[in-house]
């Protein structure tokens, strides 16, 4: 374990025993939190209990589901605006300042199209995480030495054929920052939107926890999506870690 890995693991620890001691102590009433202790042996009682095994697999399928068709069709757009410079110079300011358009504005819009459920749900996530892998995707291709395309030019590849061949391979330790990206969001504009759009999912159960007063069953929810990003993270890190060592030999 590297020392910045033993730091990050102390500041998370102590965080945790400060806010473990607040709430034992009354510093922050039992109304407003729960201690992190009771977080998770709640947990812990309502997977055995299997209360919320519905809600849990709704909302990773649209996780899963979000997360890899921004990905796929941000790296397609991104390969097709790289190999279009007049269209690339006309959508980069529209990109960069993207993010700054409140996406959930348009839930009406997508409830029409698809109704309340995966659709919907999954378009808002989509809609959400496309544009992070669109831009890694620029940037990647951006960095792919000239040779390469030279190479795919004298072998007389397809535009797709060097794209998923060539262009993909090279950029592929670049474009791990989108896919990372792209997998937050998902995660974000599911379990925001399962909050308006949906009667199902771990954003649901905890809106309707919290609206029943139910604070043991909505923190341990919270904490349940709080561990799955972490773990999903870790992984997503480790996996990018040996993507650049490879890059590097």
């Amino acid at each position: 374990m590297t020392k910045e890995s033993v730091i990050r693991l102390c500041v998370v620890v102590g965080f945790i025993a400060l806010v473990e001691g607040l709430c034992r102590t009354g510093v922050i009433g039992a109304t407003v939190m729960t201690a992190p202790s009771q977080m998770a042996s709640q947990l812990l009682r309502v997977l055995a209990a299997g209360t919320y095994n519905h809600d849990i697999a709704f909302s990773f399928i649209n996780i899963v589901c979000a997360a890899v068709l921004a990905v796929v069709a941000g790296f397609g757009l991104g390969v097709v605006i790289h190999s279009l410079p007049r269209l690339r110079q006309a959508l980069e300011p529209l990109l960069s300042s993207y993010y700054a358009v409140p996406t959930f504005i348009f839930y009406p819009v997508f409830i029409v199209l698809f109704g309340v459920g995966h659709g919907s749900i999954i378009a808002i996530a989509v809609l959400l995480a496309i544009v992070a892998m669109i831009t890694a995707t620029l940037s990647g291709l951006d960095r792919i030495p000239a040779v390469l395309r030279k190479t795919a030019r004298v072998m007389r590849l397809s535009r797709a054929r060097t794209a998923l061949a060539i262009e993909l391979p090279a950029a592929l330790p670049h474009l791990f920052g989108g896919v990372k990206l792209a997998v937050a969001y998902a995660f974000i504009g599911v379990i925001a939107s399962e909050f308006i759009l949906s009667g199902a999912g771990m954003g649901y159960a905890i809106a309707y926890a919290y609206n029943q007063f139910d604070n043991a069953n909505m923190y341990a929810l919270m904490l349940l999506v709080l561990l799955s990003v972490t773990l999903v993270n870790g992984l997503l890190n480790h996996i990018d870690r040996r993507l650049q060592r490879r890059q590097q030999r």
